[in-house]
């Protein structure tokens, strides 16, 4: 019998790098002539994966959120990892704005990922376990096929492809 081949489908992302980002675009805050003392300010809730924006107006920030997202991508965070809220009117004219930095894959892109793996009729097999999935085959080019495929896909969140043997 042939020996069976597999990988992990996840979704990841490193939480130190986003921290360190955090600390960036803080600084940035801090030093920037235009947003110096427009008193705008970034929050991480490292319990909850979550990052904060407050500032006295939507057009501010925008731009503290450009800030974030340029210190992520430089710190290799895939910018599909963060899901940015809709602006909520704070105290006065000000507004807060929250992101919730995804990790792991949910039961439902879960279900879509399995289902769109057995549309392809590739002989291979998907197990759901917990966050991530587990395809199987004998073959390692029927494998190469799926990642393939599933890079091809988008699914609203960055995949990693991990554990492949």
């Amino acid at each position: 019998m042939a020996k069976e081949c597999s990988f992990d489908v996840v979704s990841t992302v490193d939480m130190q790098e986003v921290d360190n980002a955090f600390q960036q675009a803080k600084k940035e805050l801090a030093q920037r002539y235009d947003l110096k003392d427009s008193g705008a300010e970034i929050t991480l809730d490292k319990a909850n994966n979550a990052i904060t924006v407050a500032a006295p107006a939507e057009f501010v920030a925008k731009q503290v959120i450009d800030v974030i997202a340029s210190k992520l991508v430089k710190r290799g965070i895939d910018l599909g990892a963060v899901k940015w809220g809709e602006a909520q009117p704070a105290a006065g004219q000000s507004v807060r704005q929250t992101a919730n930095v995804v990790e792991g894959i949910d039961k439902d892109t879960a279900g879509k990922i399995n289902k769109d793996i057995k549309a392809t009729k590739l002989k291979v097999k998907v197990q759901i376990e917990g966050d991530k999935l587990r395809v199987s085959s004998t073959s390692r080019d029927t494998l190469q096929e799926v990642i393939v495929f599933l890079k091809g896909q988008d699914y609203g969140q960055p995949l990693q492809y991990v554990n492949y043997r």
